[in-house]
């Protein structure tokens, strides 16, 4: 994609990794921010453009992680900008549910046009991913007079206390925060990398399992993630969600498509369940819908939706003016720049430059991934075991040299790839080169 950046969109480094003003924030930040707030790379931010971030000493380094896919149009996109700033200028608050706007409706108008599915459909906007997963589980909970939630293996949901109830492993995220709620189940997965089924098997799985320890009647939604993204990028097989879509639709049971890290052109369309064919009854957005501003939206079928009584769902600042601004700024940039057409482009770029790893280097047990959304998974040579210390060693050596990458898998050991789908070639390929040279020296090449 052709565009003009305010910032050359190559990788550059004039001091080393971190930067003596990175070393100087970190020490601020150690004695006055909780350690609880950890990050991936103790690199400082200033500025950035396209899919190039420029640190506080000014090197410019290639970002392949997006704020875990946030950034999907592309760091500090002008139009964006320039919409959110109108709009500060011009109200920034009022509630929507005392005084309602304008922008709210649009975003809402536009997430029924293009969340799956033709049927009547309403939405309401919060602010972040775990919040407007919280608020599909009452909606669902409401609508059907269940209380049981069940997700999947692997999934990841939020960090707020229902959705870490709701998330699957114990470290970092839930270890010594419980108590947590109750009647909420994890069940298991199609993950084909590692258990070889079809899509119809692993969902006949799925379901005994929950006929057998939950029962199919006690259920209010299923969560599902199309491509679970702090899982491992893990994608079910071909017929999984198809399957399970039919056995909750049997059995009343809502079927929520979670899209807060896959929505929004990641994938190559709108949402990454339109690539199983499946049809959801909610749809969780966040992430990438606002280009960096706080917003998220539950979308779905009309009844679920109205099911709740006026008051019972909102929040102070869901559907702030300036991010539903920002969002629509970002909506019609998708559309006038073919953003799902970019993500494809990606797509086949990161299959042509990476898709080989698994017979190059001995460490990679597999690659997958859809649009601009990739895992590589990490094994000890010979084997399926998971490796982690593989993966410690690619992002010390990739962010050493210029490039942010993303930690992933249940295991700890899937290196994630979320670019900008504005990346071009050229930066995929030499933030590649960087990180081959750990894969190498791990394979023993």
């Amino acid at each position: 994609m052709s565009a003009e950046y305010s910032v050359p969109q190559k990788r550059k480094l004039v001091t080393a990794l971190p930067g003596p003003k990175s070393v100087e924030l970190q020490e601020r930040r150690l004695r006055s921010v909780s350690r609880g707030a950890g990050t991936l790379v103790n690199i400082y931010m200033d500025h950035g453009a396209g899919a190039i971030l420029v640190d506080v000493d000014g090197n410019q380094i290639i970002d392949l992680g997006c704020g875990i896919g946030v950034t999907t149009i592309g760091h500090a996109n002008q139009d964006v900008a320039a919409a959110a700033a109108a709009q500060a200028a011009k109200l920034t608050h009022t509630l929507f549910t005392v005084t309602p706007y304008e922008n709210y409706v649009a975003v809402a108008e536009k997430l029924a046009e293009i969340t799956p599915g033709d049927f009547e459909k309403r939405s309401v906007l919060v602010n972040t991913g775990a919040e407007a997963v919280e608020n599909a589980v009452k909606i669902a909970r409401k609508f059907t007079g269940r209380r049981a939630i069940v997700a999947l293996d692997h999934a990841f949901h939020g960090r707020t206390n229902l959705t870490m109830a709701m998330t699957y492993r114990p470290w970092p995220e839930r270890a010594g925060m419980g108590p947590f709620p109750g009647e909420i189940y994890s069940v298991p997965t199609s993950y084909p990398y590692r258990d070889g089924l079809t899509g119809e098997e692993a969902a006949e799985k799925t379901i005994d399992y929950i006929n057998t320890h939950i029962g199919a009647s006690e259920i209010a939604a299923f969560f599902i993630e199309p491509i679970q993204g702090d899982g491992g990028i893990v994608i079910p097989a071909p017929g999984y969600f198809k399957r399970l879509s039919e056995f909750c639709t049997e059995n009343g049971i809502v079927f929520v498509s979670d899209e807060i890290q896959a929505g929004i052109a990641r994938t190559g369309t709108w949402y990454a369940i339109e690539h199983h064919g499946v049809v959801p009854d909610l749809v969780t957005t966040a992430k990438g819908i606002a280009g960096g501003f706080p917003l998220a939206a539950v979308t779905g079928r009309a009844d679920i939706m109205d099911s709740v009584q006026p008051g019972g769902i909102g929040g102070t600042f869901g559907g702030n003016p300036v991010s539903t601004a920002a969002a629509l700024a970002v909506f019609d940039l998708i559309e006038r720049d073919d953003l799902l057409g970019e993500a494809q482009r990606v797509e086949k770029a990161l299959w042509a430059r990476i898709g080989d790893w698994p017979q190059r280097f001995s460490v990679v047990g597999d690659v997958r991934g859809k649009g601009a959304m990739f895992g590589v998974e990490l094994v000890h040579p010979g084997t399926t075991t998971p490796y982690p210390e593989a993966l410690t060693a690619i992002i010390k050596h990739a962010t050493t040299n210029g490039v942010i990458v993303l930690d992933a898998g249940s295991w700890d050991s899937v290196l994630r790839i979320m670019p900008s789908v504005v990346i071009s070639e050229e930066l995929i390929d030499d933030a590649a080169t960087v990180i081959e040279e750990t894969l190498a020296a791990l394979s023993g090449l």
